[in-house]
């Protein structure tokens, strides 16, 4: 059993932390502030061949694992980034494997290199207003139309769609009541977001002001056979492939964020004079600092173990799952802990922490709810009757 970084590791973790350094806490309190998609950032990592950490080296990416794309997460989240910068290329780097995975090597030449240099921005199109985590029943439909598939339907929760170029789709091809298992009669197809044929409608919310979340409502969208990934019907197995992978790279970059705000408490605990001496003298305000640093390094060995599963072709449902859960969890009470050192100070901008508290929400709620984790766990590890 071995729990060191390789030295490629460590110098992965190195370049990143480096190259997140110009981009510091004031870039991202105004990106905070004023919105925008960070275009710079988004550039430095592309132009750094970042993107391509897990994407095959002939098709010029670097073709490393999802536990060396889950440090890097974590290096950019915990920079002071947050959730802002992570989910800037989050997409990026998780989002097409099921096309690495399943699809041909025409379509792999087509797709992967611009995403790797930056070209292309892609969304992922999966949740809708009406059927939320219960992928099976979605609604949105794909009917075939000779060489080509006419979409219809809407999607919701859809980051980066005001700046994507492309979308990775999921839609039913079958009814419903036409397939013998409902996992049965969806299809993954890859294509342009042609706006003539989708509206994208931006959602005002909580946090992670510099990258957008949106409502997009589907009519007539003609996808080319060509941009289907795999085979016809078998697209909730291609998905699977980017499921675990996200859950991964969501829990690393929650646990990145409460390191950095862990940090930002301890600094300020250690500097704040109350009462003349240092409030991080009084075991009130160590003791749960101290505990945050604790979940948090037991939170990166969860998802370590889930990326190092993945990436051996392990079965990783329930680790990816319980590092999603748990890391969100440990990186909310960080950043909660955090705000909570700085006192009233804590409660304004330019202390940073509670753009960090706004942002550690996003974990715990998506892609997948916390109680549905609970039931995955208690259904498939601990065998009890399933209960939804």
């Amino acid at each position: 059993m071995h729990f060191a970084l390789t030295d490629e590791q460590t110098a992965i973790g190195d370049a990143v932390q480096a190259l997140c350094q110009p981009f510091n806490d004031d870039y991202w309190l105004r990106k905070d502030s004023e919105g925008g998609f960070p275009e710079d950032f988004y550039r430095a990592m592309a132009d750094a061949g970042w993107l391509g950490i897990a994407m095959p080296v002939d098709q010029g990416g670097a073709g490393l694992g999802i536990a060396e794309a889950a440090l890097m997460m974590q290096t950019v989240s915990a920079s002071g980034a947050g959730m802002s910068g992570a989910s800037a290329i989050h997409m990026n780097v998780f989002g097409l494997h099921p096309v690495v995975v399943h699809g041909s090597q025409a379509q792999k030449a087509r797709w992967l290199p611009p995403i790797i240099r930056g070209e292309h921005k892609a969304c992922f199109g999966v949740t809708e207003p009406d059927t939320g985590l219960n992928t099976l029943k979605l609604k949105t439909f794909a009917r075939r139309v000779g060489d080509r598939y006419i979409v219809n339907g809407q999607k919701v929760w859809i980051s980066t769609a005001q700046v994507a170029h492309k979308i990775m789709l999921l839609a039913r091809t079958t009814p419903i009541d036409q397939v013998s298992a409902p996992t049965q009669g969806l299809s993954l197809f890859y294509t342009d977001l042609d706006r003539r044929k989708v509206e994208v409608r931006e959602i005002e919310k909580m946090g992670r002001k510099a990258v957008d979340s949106n409502q997009l409502f589907i009519d007539g969208l003609e996808i080319p056979i060509e941009d289907r990934v795999g085979e016809e019907g078998r697209g909730f197995d291609y998905i699977l492939h980017s499921l675990n992978p996200e859950r991964v790279l969501l829990a690393a970059e929650a646990t990145g964020l409460g390191r950095v705000a862990l940090q930002r408490a301890a600094a300020y605990a250690g500097e704040r004079i109350v009462f003349d001496r240092p409030i991080g003298k009084n075991q009130g305000v160590q003791h749960p600092l101290a505990q945050r640093w604790i979940e948090l390094e037991a939170g990166t060995l969860l998802y370590q173990r889930a990326a190092w599963r993945y990436d051996q072709g392990l079965p990783c449902g329930a680790e990816a799952n319980a590092a999603k859960y748990f890391c969100a969890e440990a990186g909310f009470k960080a950043c909660e802990t955090a705000v909570l050192t700085h006192g009233g100070f804590g409660y304004a901008k330019a202390y940073h922490v509670e753009r960090y508290l706004r942002e550690a929400m996003l974990p715990r709620i998506a892609p997948v709810s916390p109680q549905l984790i609970l039931c995955f766990i208690a259904e498939k590890v601990l065998g009890l009757p399933k209960s939804y």
